[in-house]
């Protein structure tokens, strides 16, 4: 089972590298890219990308020189079909700097990268949403060599995913960077909170009535209150409690470490660090998470004993017993 880290530096990795990581991913926004297109939707994030091929050259030579792969994100859900032919440009260029694998969402683009680009090794990005045996097929007939998928499959859904298509990898979420909606199906952009923020962190005054023209009761009005004080709980758990860390700087947010063992074996390839745009700092901290926990449960450490010693790691008792901070909250709750 190999970790997945992302990176937006040359400089970051060295050091990620050496801490453990396996595999890397990256964007790139190339200056071209924006003066042709007047956008920066070379991938699904616009911040945390690369902006010039010799980074991207740099990043992939320190990558093989510490024993790992790096892969190249081009995952918007869309383009237009001038963009796919730059981007197949894009691609074969980081194909011949040595890049290892492309991660994509938009299934023209895929089709495209597997005429121009043969037998190059296709990663589906989890914005495609593939959800089920069908669609993994679907997507290996199109050359897709690894799924990547969503936040919000199940250790169950994925194990079932990994025994109906064992020709092709599937990678999961580990650590960092929760979404509140479907990620394949929203069409916002991830902006910084001084530029709004994203969509779904917007707090909305609202105000409530019965259907029927009839005045609510006290308890009626009462559990109306709940519920919205129960999402706001769940939403600043979902966006990394707050984007905050722990004392220890480790950072707070979406969790699957308990699920690890779980998780290998179900067939899970690889598990997946998000957050290009971070900090080298929590990237760091991090993959010190995801390594030290994969690294107990491949000492033939019990899924209890793996779950106590994340939890003890993470040393936030009272946030995993919410599960609201779970990739997999099934580990935590015993329920599906």
């Amino acid at each position: 089972m190999n970790i997945v880290t992302p990176i937006s530096r040359v400089t970051e990795v060295a050091p990620l590298a050496a801490a453990g990581a396996d595999e890397f991913y990256c964007g790139i926004l190339p200056r071209e890219w924006v003066d042709s297109f007047k956008t920066a939707n070379a991938n699904r994030r616009i911040f945390g990308n690369l902006d010039n091929y010799a980074d991207l050259d740099a990043a992939v030579a320190l990558a093989h020189a510490g024993g790992g792969r790096m892969s190249l994100v081009l995952n918007a859900q869309h383009y237009t079909a001038e963009q796919v032919l730059a981007l197949v440009d894009v691609a074969r260029r980081f194909r011949d700097l040595g890049g290892d694998a492309l991660i994509v969402a938009d299934i023209g683009l895929i089709m495209a990268l597997a005429e121009a680009l043969p037998g190059y090794r296709l990663h589906l990005s989890s914005v495609a949403s593939c959800r089920n045996g069908e669609a993994a097929r679907l997507y290996q007939s199109l050359g897709i060599r690894r799924v990547i998928l969503p936040r919000d499959v199940s250790i169950a859904e994925a194990a079932a995913m990994a025994a109906a298509v064992p020709e092709i990898e599937f990678e999961v979420f580990i650590l960092n960077d929760g979404c509140v909606f479907e990620e394949g199906v929203c069409h916002t952009i991830h902006l910084p909170g001084k530029l709004g923020g994203p969509i779904c962190l917007d707090n909305y005054e609202t105000r409530y009535y019965r259907r029927d023209g009839r005045a609510m009761n006290e308890d009626e009005e009462r559990r109306l209150r709940d519920n919205e004080v129960a999402y706001k709980k769940w939403l600043w758990y979902r966006f990394s409690n707050g984007f905050s860390l722990t004392p220890e700087g480790l950072p707070w947010g979406p969790c699957g470490l308990c699920a690890i063992p779980a998780l290998r074996a179900a067939g899970i390839a690889a598990i997946k660090i998000a957050g290009r745009e971070g900090a080298t700092a929590r990237k760091l901290a991090s993959l010190g998470l995801v390594r030290r926990t994969l690294d107990r449960a491949l000492a033939d450490g019990g899924a209890a004993d793996v779950a106590e010693f994340a939890r003890g790691l993470r040393k936030s008792p009272e946030h995993c017993a919410t599960g609201h901070m779970c990739y997999y909250p099934e580990v935590v709750t015993g329920k599906p």
